[in-house]
């Protein structure tokens, strides 16, 4: 079983284009089109061109191409920023807002052309953001799946909750878990591929890899390919194994 993956985007453009160029190159390589492309989450936030990220996404989707685009954490906070106002992230502190620098939702909102949003404004900033953003994007945002499994492997956006069966997984864990996921070492079953913990370079821990390499922060945006239960990151000049630690 051949699929590959793409680590968070966080709103760079042109780093998911060169991603899925490696991912072309690959395919060319093996003589598959039909592999899965699966994309972890935090498709927005941080980075300059969020709308361009999803746009691109959900039109390649909408025109067949073979991708899953899995939630993250930041696309629902975007989401329900603009669709739910007294909705509560569960898992942020009552005084960050989706408007707070640490998020990075002000240059989401930019990316689709609003100047300078405030927090100090945000009822109106939310109704400038809604006229401005399609419903189209908010509609995509909300019908991402949560995981997506393929062969030995299951991608998911943050990780699990060990010792939870896949299928009782909590939201909140798939979206914001790090511990106790990060330092559990036993088999899950299957290999859990995932990002939201930003790591230098992607990483293979033998029961979990994790590929969320700090595009958000100036970082690379890592692609790979799985068969089976093997992962090599995809580069320019082509395959390079990813061992187990």
């Amino acid at each position: 079983m051949r699929s590959y993956a793409i680590g968070d985007i966080h709103g760079h453009s042109g780093l998911l284009q060169e991603a899925h160029a490696r991912i072309a190159a690959d395919r060319a390589a093996c003589g598959d089109d039909a592999a899965p492309i699966v994309h972890l989450g935090d498709l927005v936030d941080r980075g300059p061109d969020s709308a361009g990220v999803i746009r691109t996404l959900r039109e390649g989707i909408a025109r067949g191409e073979n991708w899953i685009v899995l939630k993250g954490n930041h696309d629902r906070l975007f989401e329900r920023f603009l669709t739910m106002p007294d909705w509560r992230d569960p898992r942020m502190s009552h005084d960050v807002t989706y408007l707070h620098p640490v998020v990075g939702g002000a240059e989401t909102l930019i990316s689709y052309g609003l100047f300078r949003p405030s927090a100090f404004h945000i009822r109106k900033v939310r109704a400038d953001a809604r006229a401005a953003v399609p419903q189209d994007d908010l509609d995509f945002l909300a019908e991402r799946p949560l995981t997506y499994s393929c062969g030995q492997v299951l991608y998911v956006h943050a990780g699990i909750r060990p010792g939870v069966p896949f299928d009782a997984q909590d939201e909140e864990d798939l979206l914001w878990i790090r511990e106790p996921f990060l330092s559990d070492t036993r088999d899950h079953g299957l290999l859990v591929i995932h990002g939201h913990t930003a790591i230098p370079r992607p990483m293979h821990y033998r029961n979990r890899v994790n590929i969320d390499s700090r595009a958000a922060y100036g970082g690379p945006l890592t692609a790979i390919v799985v068969e089976n239960r093997q992962v090599w990151t995809l580069t320019e000049s082509g395959r390079a194994s990813l061992l187990p630690l």
